[in-house]
């Protein structure tokens, strides 16, 4: 069990590069280094995490824990892994609350906001070769992003489209699951004040719903705690964002960030717990049944429909987002320089965020000499 707690919390404190990196570590770790699982079940518990909601990565940890020393082994592997990170982002959270307003940090996240924007979208484009193999699923993708920009609810939006590839392949299933497409149809979001409890239950509807990278997790928060809510500023959220790509570990620590600047620590600590629990709570129930969830056909159309609407989702929350970062010609250089960066060479993120930073610092430098 000692094992097992020290080797997540060194991947929790070294894991950057996002979810796809963070899979490499543990391959090399558990498979090719320790020998505790084979390529195949490796192969199969990070499928099993791409048929349940929440932070892939994360939950290929808790996998693996589980896999290793049963639901102790789950526990341990899930909170090693998600507690450095946290603990880092808490950190920045408390710098960004207390000197964030002043002239060099705004500087600082005017370089960092058009990097982010185009790390979304690399992104995106990697993602979007994959999910879509079809025109039936572009189609689907399309249909999302112009549900979500007519102001649909992004619940709605992934119900819909897992139906959707549902009927493609399974006519009768489909119509047999239109119900619950009706009910996510009429999900109204409850006007409430920031409280402890209220900042628990956002961040714990968002990690019990959402398929699909980190990534997705953007759109989600942007609809409920931007436009639905009130409780964050655009700029806010694009902060946020980039301390998440910035930081290693699950991207998911964004809430904890976000947590921090509603209600302080406890209010981290609510978003935190809030936004993670439904993944050690999916792999508990899930973990038994891997082999079976594998060979689904339904349940793998159904991912394919709501994979590619969540890449729908990122891609108008970008462009939403695009608009508040990419403010001039300085803002719009970076952004592209960024993009041209990322396609042309391996780079991690965390070191393009870094360039854009300085880039930020040393442009509104040199204005406010002129």
């Amino acid at each position: 069990m000692s094992e097992l707690g020290l080797l997540f919390l060194k991947l929790g404190t070294i894991a950057f590069g996002g979810p796809a990196a963070h899979v490499a570590m543990m391959r090399d770790e558990v498979v090719t280094r320790r020998r505790w699982i084979s390529d195949r079940e490796f192969l199969d518990l990070v499928a099993a995490t791409n048929l349940i909601p929440g932070p892939n990565s994360t939950e290929l940890a808790i996998h693996i824990g589980y896999r290793r020393a049963g639901w102790p082994g789950l526990l341990v592997a899930g909170a090693a892994f998600i507690l450095p990170a946290t603990l880092i982002v808490g950190a920045l959270a408390w710098a960004y609350v207390r000197y964030g307003a002043t002239p060099e940090v705004r500087s600082l996240f005017y370089g960092v906001g058009p990097v982010v924007i185009a790390i979304v979208l690399h992104a995106l484009l990697g993602m979007a070769k994959t999910a879509i193999t079809s025109v039936w699923l572009g189609a689907i993708a399309v249909l999302s992003a112009v549900a979500v920009l007519l102001g649909v609810h992004e619940l709605a939006v992934l119900a819909g489209a897992g139906l959707l590839a549902l009927a493609h392949r399974s006519p009768g299933q489909a119509r047999s699951a239109g119900a619950g497409f009706m009910t996510a149809m009429f999900l109204k979001p409850l006007a409430i004040d920031a409280g402890l409890s209220s900042i628990f239950a956002v961040f714990l509807k968002t990690g019990a719903v959402l398929f699909g990278s980190g990534y997705v997790l953007l759109a989600f928060l942007r609809a409920d705690l931007v436009e639905r809510l009130g409780w964050l500023t655009e700029s806010q959220l694009v902060d946020a964002i980039a301390i998440g790509q910035f930081t290693p570990g699950p991207v998911f620590t964004t809430a904890t960030f976000i947590g921090y600047l509603l209600g302080g620590a406890p209010g981290a600590a609510a978003a935190t717990i809030g936004i993670f629990l439904p993944a050690f709570i999916y792999v508990a129930i899930s973990a038994p049944f891997i082999a079976r969830l594998r060979a689904s056909k339904p349940l793998a159309a159904v991912l394919d429909g709501v994979t590619v609407a969540s890449l729908a989702l990122m891609a108008v929350v970008a462009m939403q987002l695009g608009r508040v970062s990419l403010v001039d010609l300085t803002t719009v250089v970076l952004a592209l320089a960024a993009c041209g960066l990322l396609l042309a060479t391996r780079i991690n993120s965390a070191w393009v965020i870094a360039i854009g930073a300085i880039c930020g610092l040393l442009s509104q430098g040199l204005a406010s000499r002129l």
